[in-house]
């Protein structure tokens, strides 16, 4: 039954990676390059620097606060699998239930917790890329 958890643990946070893939390889394939001033004649050779530079900044960082997301995640889940290690230290069958509980609430807990964190995430991305991308007025030269 533990194992059956921790497989279905495993498997959640599996697919929210790959969904956090996804989405990344989705936005970045929206501007797959960054074409020079000559390619957006009417805007600026300096609105198109502009343009470059929070673009650089701004996937660096949503790179960054991703991974500060899985390490989080990873190191939750390595804190429960120490938990449930230490399930055979116990000395009698409450011990045993007691902490079985107690770890699956932990481990229930920090699911929800990362969860929530790649939803906030997910939405701080959301409005850096419709910022980003909102149309920008073009310089009157």
């Amino acid at each position: 039954m533990f194992i059956h958890a921790l497989e279905s643990m495993g498997k959640v946070a599996g697919s929210t990676v790959a969904l956090q893939q996804e989405m990344f390889k989705k936005w970045v394939g929206l501007f797959p390059g960054m074409p020079g001033a000559a390619a957006f004649p009417q805007y600026s050779a300096e609105q198109v620097e502009q343009f470059q530079k929070k673009w650089a900044e701004t996937a660096g960082e949503l790179f960054r606060r991703q991974r500060e997301v899985f390490e989080a995640q990873f190191k939750a889940g390595m804190e429960n699998i120490e938990a449930a290690f230490k399930l055979g230290e116990c000395k009698d069958p409450e011990e045993v239930r007691a902490r079985t509980i107690e770890l699956w609430r932990k481990c229930f807990d920090s699911l929800r917790q990362v969860s929530e964190a790649q939803i906030r995430e997910t939405q701080v991305a959301t409005e850096k890329w419709f910022a980003m991308f909102a149309p920008a007025r073009p310089s009157k030269n």
